[in-house]
């Protein structure tokens, strides 16, 4: 089965090049950036300034050679592309919470930004503590990976 998916926008941020990319938003949380929606679906952010963080969903454009097991950003051992968040992966949609500072029309300005400048956005989604929140919930084989320090062998 196919599907089609279409660019709403596009995500501007500081970083030109893989290696200025920080692991996770949460690493860098002052790392400003943008989210610019095409002005017709500018209806569709109706009341989106009410929430603090939103989730963006893009494509990794720029990913790189798909490998289903992988070293990672943060480990030099292998693991499976869906037990990780690496960019190399099937169908290459990426996933981002980000802070959302404030709305402008159709333009979103946000921090924690953790994704490359001029990446395709495909959709937003509001982050809601209360249902996206598992209390429960593990780190599994990210629990002891210090997001501030980079594997030598990074892909």
């Amino acid at each position: 089965m196919k599907f089609e998916i279409n660019t709403i926008g596009m995500i501007v941020s500081p970083y030109k090049t893989k290696e200025e990319c920080p692991i996770q938003g949460i690493v860098v949380p002052k790392g400003k950036g943008r989210v610019e929606i095409f002005p017709e679906y500018e209806e569709a952010l109706e009341t989106i300034e009410t929430f603090s963080h939103i989730i963006l969903l893009y494509i990794f454009d720029r990913a790189g050679e798909i490998k289903l097991s992988r070293p990672t950003f943060l480990d030099d051992s292998s693991h499976g592309v869906f037990a990780s968040r690496h960019p190399c992966r099937p169908n290459g949609i990426g996933i981002s919470i980000v802070k959302l500072e404030r709305r402008t029309k159709n333009i979103l300005e946000v921090s924690e930004v953790d994704v490359l400048d001029n990446t395709p956005l495909i959709d937003i989604k509001p982050y809601i503590p209360r249902f996206d929140y598992r209390a429960e919930a593990n780190n599994g084989w990210v629990e002891t990976k210090d997001l501030r320090e980079k594997p030598k062998n990074r892909e």
